[in-house]
């Protein structure tokens, strides 16, 4: 039978997000420190505290800014399942995109959604377009939350911490229900690429987890894209402009002729499904120097290389039409797909899925054309596919999640724990 949550469980669900949300968490790309920003630990803190009022007594947050926490096995000894069941781990990550404002959000929580545009109150020029937003139509009669249109909303991923603390808070109100150990886990700097940079694999103990970071409503994600960065810095000579000819090497131009000769059809705005792209996402500098960051993304090792390649080889071009400017370029890997590890131990999948169907949806096996920190935790040995945790619009101020949507994710772990119990006695 299918674990469900009832009306007050839904209730303290809305209560804990909207409380996590306030709490501005945003991330730092440009940081060398780790956390990349010390208000993550606000946060953390909190949770810290809430997890032990919830009984998990050994929570506490590292030096990096993690919080680790246990709910220790309630499986008697007599039961066919003692002793055999895997620990399992549940993580969602604390930090918010640092591109978009996220400090003062203001959420606004729309009751018995009724259809239509959703203008934001904060900015009456933002505008949640049902048009535009395909899974409104799903969510009629549903409480959704956004922000004012002036800040994310943080659902990415304050979602799924409120989710798997639902669901914590859950399991201490019906003790009837077996589970074997679960580890908890909320990651700092996930949104910079770096939320496992101090994961402690070893000392967490899980054998498989699961994030609750995506998306739609009975999404399994068990594929990310392959992921490197790229940097091209252009030194340029810079002289007044007045008497520049002939001396001047100007880096913003040079720049822009690497970003110009982009494949067109390789680009974040011409790309869907599996195709891979080129991003030049951040440009800072001026005559003298100009360096610019891009995101290679593909779903294949191979796709990814060939990227990279195109992008040396624009470099090369452009270097030969400015050859009094020095352009180089340096490539560093970020994570690889996930589905190459998680294939070679498929049942941390199978169970995903089948915790789907048992809640009466059609799973929807899907790759993320993004990263998670499961990602790189497969690789370091902690296989860790995707739940969907509802939020929609990531990363914008029109972003937008459906409260049921955030009760079903719940739902979803709490299910999965079962599966993983009935599994282990068989």
């Amino acid at each position: 039978m299918a674990i469900t949550l009832d009306s007050q469980d839904r209730k303290e669900l809305l209560e804990r997000f909207l409380r996590y949300v306030q709490v501005d968490t945003q991330s730092d790309e440009n940081s060398t420190s780790f956390p990349s920003t010390e208000k993550q630990k606000d946060l953390a803190r909190m949770l810290v505290e809430e997890l032990k009022a919830l009984g998990l007594s050994d929570a506490a947050m590292d030096q990096w800014g993690y919080v680790y926490a246990t709910l220790p096995s309630n499986i008697p000894a007599d039961h066919p399942a003692h002793g055999k069941v895997p620990t399992i781990g549940l993580i969602a990550h604390l930090d918010t995109y640092f591109g978009t404002p996220g400090g003062g959000v203001k959420p606004q929580v729309i009751e018995n959604y009724a259809g239509g545009d959703i203008t934001l109150p904060g900015d009456s020029n933002q505008v949640i377009r049902y048009a535009e937003n395909p899974n409104l139509a799903r969510c009629l009669g549903h409480t959704l939350i956004t922000s004012d249109g002036t800040t994310l909303l943080g659902a990415d991923d304050k979602a799924g911490i409120a989710e798997i603390m639902t669901a914590l808070a859950w399991m201490q109100r019906h003790p009837e229900f077996l589970h074997g150990t679960v580890r908890v886990a909320f990651t700092p700097d996930e949104e910079v690429g770096r939320g496992t940079e101090h994961f402690d694999v070893p000392g967490f103990g899980a054998r498989y987890a699961y994030t609750l970071d995506g998306s739609d409503l009975g999404e399994i994600e068990d594929e990310t894209f392959c992921a490197d960065s790229a940097l091209v810095t252009v030194e340029g000579h810079d002289v007044h402009p007045g008497y520049a000819k002939d001396k001047m090497t100007n880096a913003v131009r040079v720049a822009a002729a690497i970003i110009e000769r982009l494949p067109k059809d390789f680009l974040p705005e011409t790309t869907e499904g599996r195709q891979p792209y080129l991003h030049p996402y951040d440009i800072r500098g001026d005559v003298s120097k100009v360096e610019v960051k891009f995101l290679v993304r593909a779903f294949s090792e191979e796709e990814l290389h060939q990227q990279e390649a195109t992008l040396q080889r624009i470099v090369e071009e452009v270097r030969a039409s400015f050859p009094q400017a020095k352009v180089s370029i340096t490539i560093k890997e970020s994570y690889r797909n996930m589905a190459y590890a998680i294939r070679k131990e498929p049942q941390v999948l199978e169970v995903a899925l089948e915790a789907v169907r048992r809640m009466g949806l059609e799973p929807v096996r899907k790759a993320i054309r993004g990263g998670t920190d499961g990602a790189r935790l497969s690789f370091m040995g902690l296989l860790t596919p995707n739940i969907w945790a509802g939020g929609q619009n990531f990363h914008s101020v029109q972003e937008w999640v459906s409260l049921e949507w955030m009760a079903k994710a719940a739902e979803c772990a709490l299910n999965i724990l079962a599966l993983w119990v009935e599994r282990a006695g068989a």
